[in-house]
C-alpha cells in the first residue's frame, strides 16, 4: 500500500515537472522594442526606508526608457527622513500622515495613494529595497504592454551572501518563481511578486472594487493576480535585465516573520488553484516521507522511483538557477528540496488559518 501510495506522488511530481516547469524554458512571442513607449508610474510604498531608498533610488530614475515615466514615493507615516530623501533623488513624494483615516488596510492604503498621483495609465510597482538589475528593467517590464497584454511579473531575486539563510531563500524565491511563472505560461495565473510587477490602471481601478482586496492588509501582489489575471492578459518576463534585486534578512527569525505575512495569502485563492498547489504539496510531502520508509525496508523499487523523480525535478531546477544567474545552490537542492516540505509544515497554520494584520 505504502508502495503504491508512494509511486502515485512520484508520478504526480513528474507530471507537474513535465507539464509546468519545463514550459519555463519555452521562448516568449512579446517584443522586446517597446514601440509605443507609453508613459509609466513607478510606484514604491516606502515606511521608513530613507537607507534603501538612498541607496536604490538613483539606479530606478536612471532607467533607459524612450518614453515619458515618472518614479513615485508614497511615504506612508514614516519616522525617519524618508521623504527628504526621495524628494532629493528627484523622485515625486506623496505622504500620508500618521493621524490619516485608513479606508484601506496596511500597505495597499499606501498603493491607492500612490496610484491616484500617478500621472500615466501604467504602473510598475517595486519596493523601497529593491534595485533593478539594469537600466533595461523598465523597458523590459513595459514591453509586453505593447502586445495587448494587461498585467506583467517579472523575478524578483535576492543578492547573494555566503549564509546557509541567504541560499535557502534564494532556492525557495526560484521555486516560487518556477511555479507561477510555469502557471501563467500555462494560462493559470496565481500569483505575482509585489517587487517586480506592473499593470494598467484600468486593472488596478477594478481590483480596488473587488471586495476581497480588502480583506487583509498584505498580499496585494497574489490578490491582484487572483482577482483580475487571465490566460490573455497577463505575461511573464524572464530576461536577467529585467529582474530586481532585494538583501535576504539577516536572521532565520526575521525571515520566518516575513514569509509568515506573505504565506497568508493563500487562503484567498481560487479552489482550482488551491488544489494544483495543493497537489503538488502532497505529493512533495508524501514522496519524501513513503520514500524514508521504503528505503528503510530496502525496496530496490522506491530507490528507482526516487531517482527519476528527482532527476527530473533536479535538472529542471538546476537548469532555471542557470538561466536565472541563481549561483551557489547546485549542491544544495537536493537538502533544499527535502527542506521545502518542512516549510510548508511550518507555515501550514499561517496558510490555512492566521493572518499578519501590519507590514513594515
Amino acid at each position: 500500500m505504502i508502495l503504491y501510495l508512494f509511486a502515485g506522488a512520484v508520478a504526480v511530481q513528474c507530471f507537474y515537472t513535465l507539464y509546468f516547469f519545463l514550459r519555463f524554458f519555452s521562448s516568449t512571442e512579446i517584443s522586446k522594442k517597446n514601440s509605443k513607449a507609453d508613459g509609466i508610474s513607478i510606484i514604491i510604498c516606502a515606511k521608513n526606508e530613507a537607507p534603501n531608498l538612498a541607496k536604490n533610488l538613483p539606479s530606478i530614475l536612471a532607467q533607459q526608457y524612450s518614453g515619458p515615466f515618472e518614479v513615485i514615493v508614497v511615504n506612508d507615516a514614516s519616522s525617519d527622513d524618508t521623504d527628504v530623501v526621495a524628494a532629493a533623488a528627484g523622485a515625486k513624494v506623496v505622504d500620508i500622515h500618521p493621524e490619516e483615516p485608513r479606508i484601506l488596510k496596511g500597505k495597499k492604503h499606501a498603493l491607492s495613494a500612490g496610484v491616484a498621483a500617478a500621472r500615466y495609465s501604467l504602473l510598475l510597482f517595486t519596493d523601497a529595497d529593491c534595485k533593478p538589475a539594469s537600466e533595461q528593467w523598465l523597458k523590459l517590464m513595459a514591453a509586453p504592454f505593447s502586445a495587448g497584454k494587461q498585467i506583467v511579473v517579472g523575478y524578483g531575486a535576492y543578492e547573494r551572501t555566503g549564509i546557509l539563510l541567504n541560499k535557502f531563500v534564494r532556492w525557495e524565491t526560484l521555486h516560487s518563481f518556477l511555479q507561477f511563472s510555469t502557471y501563467t505560461r500555462a494560462g493559470i495565473p496565481y500569483m505575482a511578486t509585489g517587487r517586480n510587477l506592473a499593470c494598467t490602471r484600468a486593472v488596478f481601478d477594478s481590483v480596488q472594487k473587488d471586495d476581497n482586496w480588502n480583506s487583509l492588509p498584505s498580499g496585494d501582489d497574489d490578490m491582484l493576480i487572483q482577482i483580475a489575471a487571465d490566460a490573455q492578459n497577463t505575461a511573464v518576463v524572464m530576461d536577467k535585465p529585467a529582474f530586481t534585486y532585494s538583501v535576504t534578512k539577516a536572521t532565520w527569525k526575521e525571515w520566518m516573520t516575513q514569509k509568515q505575512r506573505h504565506v497568508s495569502t493563500g487562503k484567498y485563492y481560487k479552489w482550482h488553484i488551491k488544489l494544483l498547489l495543493g497537489a503538488y504539496a502532497a505529493s512533495h510531502a508524501v514522496s519524501w516521507l513513503c520514500f524514508f520508509f521504503l528505503l528503510f525496508v530496502s525496496s530496490k523499487a522506491a530507490l528507482a522511483l526516487m531517482t527519476v523523480r528527482c532527476l527530473l525535478f533536479w535538472t529542471a531546477f538546476a537548469c532555471a538557477a542557470r538561466a536565472t544567474g541563481e549561483k551557489g545552490m547546485f549542491y544544495f537542492i537536493p537538502a533544499f528540496d527535502f527542506g521545502w516540505m518542512l516549510y510548508n509544515f511550518a507555515f501550514a497554520p499561517y496558510i490555512f488559518w492566521k493572518n499578519k494584520q501590519n507590514w513594515k
